[in-house]
């Protein structure tokens, strides 16, 4: 069992395939400066740092933590991380539960519970494409006056 509590059960395995194929994706885009898949901290993730040189100082990390399984469940959690010690997160997610329907969104500051249902597409570069967009609007509002 997850010691993650955002992780409910009924999920299956992970896909590792596509968790790698996702990680190989995430590489080539020059909003990262970091991406693992399925690191020894997070095995059924991937862990991709986005550059900070896009934040303002503030922000000590920023990262996306990706699981998708063989059920086609998912969820993308972003998370920033501040020097003053607090953070600005959200989650995407697609899995069974009893908060919201199977796709749901739950919405920063802090990703609560519960969230806001969704739909997402079945293809998951549609899905990541959604979750990149909405941030690029988030880190380009951080500079807009």
């Amino acid at each position: 069992m997850s010691n993650d509590p955002g992780t409910p059960t009924g999920r299956g395995p992970v896909d590792a395939a596509l968790v790698d194929r996702i990680a190989a994706h995430l590489v080539r885009s020059e909003h990262f400066s970091d991406v693992h898949s399925r690191p020894p901290y997070a095995p059924s993730a991937v862990v991709a740092d986005y550059d900070l040189g896009y934040f303002p100082s503030g922000v000590e990390r920023a990262y996306l933590r990706i699981r998708w399984f063989e059920t086609d469940d998912f969820s993308i959690h972003y998370s920033e991380q501040y020097g003053t010690g607090g953070s600005w997160e959200c989650r995407w997610d697609r899995h069974p539960n009893d908060h919201n329907t199977r796709e749901h969104f739950h919405p920063p500051p802090d990703a609560a519970t519960p969230g806001v249902d969704e739909e997402y597409s079945s293809d998951w570069r549609s899905v990541l494409t959604t979750v990149l967009t909405r941030l690029d609007d988030r880190i380009a509002a951080f500079w807009e006056d």
